[in-house]
């Protein structure tokens, strides 16, 4: 709960259905686990489909974390920054708003993994 835009209720949806965090060895697998990775739909060189999420994953607790994008993106300043980027890429808010996500569930990883706190000066 030290990250700032994750709360209570996500946060303890992350360590029950994580397994505090056991069940992945990288971020990776937990954002493809949550249903959040990118996929994208091609078929040769004629049929370039626009790219979704997988959605494969838990629904609930991929709701909750993208409600906690809202305060992410105003509050972490990792986020904020990304934010940024990708708004001057000219992205649609949704696109964005996905890349925060995943972007706090590299947090949450680290910081469980590392059994540190969140640090804002973090370099």
């Amino acid at each position: 709960m030290s990250i700032p835009g994750i709360g209570k209720k996500t946060a303890i949806f992350l360590i029950v259905i994580t397994d505090n965090f056991s069940k992945f060895n990288n971020a990776k697998q937990l954002i493809s686990y949550i249903g959040t990775s990118p996929r994208i739909f091609e078929s040769g060189k004629t049929v370039r489909g626009k790219g979704h999420i997988t959605k494969m994953g838990m629904s609930k607790v991929r709701k909750s974390l993208y409600m906690c994008t809202y305060s992410a993106q105003k509050y972490n300043p990792y986020c904020l920054d990304l934010k940024e980027r990708l708004e001057t890429k000219a992205k649609p808010s949704r696109v964005i708003k996905i890349a925060i996500l995943n972007k706090l569930l590299k947090q949450a990883f680290a910081i469980v993994k590392k059994k540190t706190t969140f640090d804002n000066q973090y370099q």
